[in-house]
């Protein structure tokens, strides 16, 4: 297995994760995942007021539906093997996949916990006019199985919602320009929401894992945390701006915390509940 890294808190596997996971030789607190959608059909979206492909690449080319399911029975398998006993992990997508996942989760007995709606604030307009305009994204947050226990920092979680319980219902714009100055990745997700997911579900000392870690936002988010993180990605083009990011992280990162909501509530008002 090919590793890259930078240090200790922040390595990725170039390759498959369904090869990799079985290699690892780590328990997991927390992992964040997301994997293909299979919705690269030739569509057409718009992007910036343009119309565009909606293709992102042959690894997210549309399987039948039965493919999918093997897909993600496979691979959430792996995961649930490398969860520690309090662990849990959170899983982006679409009406293109997330039912898929969904149950192949039951059939492998996950405890599923939420449902997490990211509404985003900015989304593409529909330019068909045939259907409502796709403004969300769902997070499923499962732990290992009913009886296990799962890291959730409660009070954290209401002291960044105004004193008040978080809600299942989640608003972040997508990802903004400064994100992308490294490079883009076509399904990148806003550092501010996995900071958050982070924060929810994992402590100090807890090593997070993306087994689909693309231009590895999961990663950046975990560091800013002061979490170790492990990513797997098969494409290199896509290493290549994490690791690019990870050292703008290094020499500027004063200046991404203070562009990332709640970071600041996370640091200041909750070091007795997280400590940095």
């Amino acid at each position: 297995m090919k590793i890259y890294k930078i240090d200790n808190s922040f390595q990725i596997y170039e390759g498959n994760c369904l090869k990799i996971l079985p290699k690892l030789d780590y328990e997991f607190d927390f992992i964040f995942a997301d994997p293909p959608y299979f919705l690269s059909n030739d569509g057409l979206s718009i992007q910036n007021g343009k119309i565009v492909s909606v293709n992102k690449g042959d690894w997210d080319r549309g399987l039948k539906s039965k493919e999918i399911d093997d897909f993600n029975y496979t691979w959430l398998k792996l995961a649930k093997e490398k969860l520690s006993q309090s662990g849990s992990l959170c899983i982006s997508g679409t009406y293109h996949n997330i039912f898929s996942i969904g149950k192949m989760l039951q059939d492998l007995n996950y405890k599923i916990l939420n449902i997490i709606t990211w509404q985003k604030t900015n989304p593409p307009p529909n330019f068909s006019c045939r259907y409502l305009t796709h403004s969300t994204e769902q997070i499923i947050w499962a732990r290992k199985s009913n009886k296990h226990k799962h890291i959730f920092n409660y009070e954290l979680m209401r002291k960044i919602n105004n004193n008040k319980q978080m809600k299942d219902v989640w608003q972040f714009s997508a990802i903004a320009p400064w994100e992308k100055i490294n490079g883009k990745h076509p399904t990148q997700k806003p550092l501010a929401l996995l900071v958050r997911l982070i924060a929810m579900a994992s402590n100090s000392d807890s090593i997070i894992l993306d087994p689909f870690s693309g231009s590895s936002s999961t990663g950046i988010a975990a560091n800013l945390l002061r979490r170790r993180f492990i990513g797997i990605e098969q494409e290199k083009e896509f290493i290549e701006i994490s690791l690019k990011r990870k050292k703008e992280l290094i020499n500027k990162s004063q200046i991404i915390q203070k562009k990332i909501k709640d970071f600041k509530i996370i640091t200041e008002q909750c070091e007795k509940i997280l400590p940095f």
